[in-house]
């Protein structure tokens, strides 16, 4: 059954080159602009299937009377297997039919919503003891298994797009594509809180998990359709080979006799600038979560602002991140020519400015830019810093892994950001809360002067190699 099921994800074979260089033009033309719309629409309803419970989670406590403590097991479960999946599912995505691997997982997802939902109508606290243990514990745990399996799922999406935008962009224009696509995170929240806000409303709770998966399924066959892997499977050469960029390796992978084993070990395993990635990530997200979780608490407590007032302050973030996002990415291709580390530094140090000025400032109109601001110098290192580098610092045939890896640590500094932000604001108040952000902006800077110098050497010594 095991050699079925790879089988059955198996990549699609390397086709010989055919047609003429016009014909092969139009053809990547027409196709690149159909593989980044369907990953663009793809990860935007992976989000419809994931940000959907934060709408339901106060129908969920009236219904069966759980705490927020036993609420937030929930959200616990995703972030865990979400963290560990992201990294697996990276390796597996690597060998897989990006076709199939990307559809079969938002099925999954949808699969996960509705048994969490069933759950729910085959068990009823207070009527039944299972095990001796209360009816109500055991749906919470139920609850609990089906969303942290969703996570599971949910993780194996952003590895199958992030092979596709490897393998169909290349280097010079990567960052840009790359940046555009970043934005489906901030528009699958978007829909997903009007669509399950509108039938929770209008519904119930339930509603939000039973449409929302009819939908991804209907786009996972959808995507069926739309999807392809590589460039090769196309009978398409390389996509370096076609924009005749310089490579750092083989377009001709089916000469290439290393074991995947091999060229994991090489790109990842012992790869210095992976290791510095990943470690930078856990300070991103600790910068990310910090400001995206507390961002309220700190302007209630801090500022005295009305929960209204901080909501209002704290969407800001989202919006002005968009912006950042895109500008990161068209900023490294047509300034630095392909180059990231510059870009992640000015955004970082834009962060610590940011944070500085906010804990200072005592004009209430004026926290609606700094905390916008700090969303967009914080989403551009994100997508950049665990994504987009990641894959321009390993090999294009462990692209998938190599974004897994480094978003596993990055899921590191999100448990990180819950449990030290929570821990300095206890001991020393909120200074200590912006101070613990700050820190690991400027701990996120140093490594990134590192990788700025190393990318220097590499631009020079591809430099003398093309002379």
């Amino acid at each position: 059954m095991l050699s079925s099921i790879m089988n059955f994800f198996k990549e699609p074979p390397i086709k010989e080159v055919t047609g003429n260089e016009e014909e092969i033009k139009k053809n990547y033309a027409h196709w690149r602009l159909r593989i980044f719309y369907s990953c663009f629409i793809g990860y935007t309803v992976f989000y419809l299937c994931k940000k959907n419970i934060a709408l339901a989670l106060p129908g969920l406590s009236t219904e069966f009377g759980y705490s927020n403590t036993e609420l937030g097991l929930l959200g616990s479960s995703l972030y865990l297997t979400y963290g560990i999946g992201k990294f697996i599912n990276g390796v597996l995505a690597d060998s897989s039919d990006v076709r199939k691997f990307l559809p079969t997982a938002l099925i999954l997802s949808a699969i996960a919503n509705i048994c969490f939902v069933l759950s729910a109508i085959f068990i009823t606290p207070g009527h039944t003891s299972f095990f001796g243990l209360p009816s109500g514990t055991v749906l919470l745990w139920l609850f609990a298994f089906f969303w942290g399996a969703n996570g599971w799922f949910q993780s194996a999406g952003f590895p199958a797009v992030a092979k596709s935008l490897t393998y169909w962009y290349s280097n010079s224009e990567r960052g840009t594509k790359w940046s555009l696509w970043s934005c489906s995170h901030q528009v699958g929240t978007f829909l997903s809180v009007i669509i399950s806000g509108y039938l929770v409303a209008h519904y119930g709770w339930k509603m939000a998990f039973f449409i929302p998966s009819i939908l991804a399924i209907l786009a996972a066959f959808w995507l069926i359709n739309r999807l392809r892997d590589k460039p090769q499977s196309l009978g398409l050469p390389c996509v370096e080979e076609f924009r005749k960029e310089p490579v750092k390796e083989k377009c001709e992978e089916d000469k290439d006799n290393r074991s995947y084993g091999q060229i994991f070990k090489e790109n990842i395993l012992f790869n210095k600038t992976i290791w510095l990635l990943a470690i930078a990530y856990i300070f991103v997200y600790i910068i990310r979560f910090g400001a995206e979780d507390w961002m309220v608490k700190y302007l209630s407590e801090s500022k005295h602002n009305s929960l209204e007032l901080a909501a209002m302050k704290l969407s800001a973030l989202p919006l002005f991140g968009i912006v950042g996002t895109i500008l990161a990415g068209v900023i490294s291709d047509k300034i630095f020519k392909g180059q990231r580390a510059p870009v992640n530094l000015i955004y970082l140090v834009g962060v610590t400015i940011c944070l500085l000025l906010l804990r200072v400032n005592t004009v209430s109109n004026l926290d609606f830019v700094l905390i916008g601001l700090i969303g967009a110098f914080t989403y551009g290192p994100q997508m950049m810093i665990g994504g987009l580098c990641a894959v321009e610092s390993s090999s294009k045939k462990v692209a998938s892994a190599a974004t897994g890896f480094t978003g596993s640590f990055g899921y590191l500094g999100a448990v990180l950001s819950a449990t030290g932000t929570g821990f300095m604001v206890d001991k020393f108040g909120w200074n200590g809360a912006i101070g613990y952000w700050i820190l690991s902006a400027i701990i996120c800077i140093v490594i990134c002067i590192i990788l700025f110098f190393d990318e220097r050497k590499n631009c020079k010594k591809t430099m003398c190699e093309r002379q």
